[in-house]
């Protein structure tokens, strides 16, 4: 059974940094494909980054690209993403997600099957 759960979020204020990990289990974490997510209050979800098995490309979202990091550790089965310079309109619950088998650099949500409960993350200005 798939698991993905979501740790780290919380309130920081503008400007500040925050961690997410997500612990994943039930797959075979080395050959899947990870994201994260997240959803603002009120809108739609979106992606923020993505990483492939190895973790050797990664791909963001504009509004975060040069700011937050995703990684992975394929011995601890953990994807982790590293926000810097946090602003307000970071504010969602964000979501870690899994494509299991899969070794492709993926971009929409509708590629990943597996998905965590989430967590909040909100930015105080």
């Amino acid at each position: 059974q798939v698991q993905l759960v979501e740790s780290g979020g919380g309130l920081v204020q503008a400007g500040g940094s925050l961690r997410l990990s997500c612990a994943a289990s039930g797959f075979t974490f080395s050959r899947s494909a990870m994201g994260w997510f997240r959803q603002p209050p009120g809108k739609e979800r979106e992606v923020v980054a993505t990483l492939t098995w190895s973790g050797s490309s990664t791909r963001y979202a504009n509004s975060v690209k040069g700011r937050f990091t995703i990684s992975r550790d394929n011995a601890k089965n953990t994807v982790y993403l590293q926000m810097n310079s946090l602003k307000p309109e970071d504010t969602a619950v964000y979501y870690c997600a899994a494509a299991t088998f899969n070794y492709g650099l993926l971009s929409r949500s509708d590629d990943f099957g597996s998905w965590g409960q989430g967590t909040q993350v909100t930015v105080s200005s």
